[in-house]
Formats: C-alpha cells, structure tokens, sequence
C-alpha cells in the first residue's frame, strides 16, 4: 500500500475520533490492534489490545477526560506514519485542564491501523490527573 493511502487511513481515524464514531474506528483497525500510551498515574495510560481494548479505552477515555484533540502533521514512510498534535482537556476526576503535546508512531498493514503508540506528555497528564493532597488538619 502507498504511504499516501496509509496516511488517509491515519487521517480517517482521527475524524473518526473527532466524530465520536466508535464503528468507523473499528473499521478502520486490525483485530490484533494495538495502542499503547505510557505512563502512570493517569486514566488512560497502558496498553490495549484488539478490538475490545480499543473499545475499553473509549469508554474509560469518555468516563475520565473531556479532550479536543487536532493532528496538525502527518509524515510517512513505508507502512509507518508520524502524526504530530495536541490535546487540551480536563480530567473529569479532579476538574484539572491540561495541555498535551503529542506524537503518534502508527503502522498500517493491509489498510489497517495494526499499532499505535504515542508519545504524550506524561507529566502535564499525570498531574491533571493527580488529586491534591488534603491540607493539615
């Protein structure tokens, strides 16, 4: 497949993100997808596997944070494709805003997104994420 058209797949699945469109991005991964997003101490951090993990950490994502995610770049090479954005949003848990700079590393096989594994910024998230320790009594 050409780069071209593994960059549309990428581009595909973040408007399906942006749409809310759980269908469409199970269309557009491979059974044995994964994406893994580092981390501690936050939501979201882990890794998930195939279809049932992608469907966990839209749930858990819809469950924990209020995020607005724009991809602003898109680089590829072979079946790999770079995607350079930012998130802004809150972490519904502690009513904390953050900002997150990010890149995805994603390969596509067979017009399928196979892996996805970002790299966020994971302090900006784990200190979103993290409840304020309570004060001296």
């Amino acid at each position: 497949m050409s780069t071209e058209k593994n960059v549309q797949i990428v581009k595909d699945f973040f408007a399906a993100i942006g749409r809310g469109d759980k269908e469409g991005l199970l269309a557009l991964v491979a059974e044995d997808f994964e994406w893994i997003i580092p981390g501690e101490d936050w939501p979201l951090a882990g890794t998930r596997h195939g279809h049932a993990g992608l469907a966990d950490l839209l749930e858990t994502a819809s469950r924990s944070i209020e995020t607005s995610t724009e991809a602003q770049e898109f680089a590829a090479q072979g079946d790999r494709v770079f995607v350079v954005g930012v998130a802004t949003g809150k972490i519904k848990a502690t009513n904390k805003t953050f900002k997150d700079d990010w890149v995805f590393a994603i390969t596509v096989k067979n017009a399928k997104l196979t892996k996805l594994r970002e790299y966020v910024d994971t302090q900006a998230l784990a200190r979103a994420a993290q409840k304020d320790a309570p004060g001296p009594a």
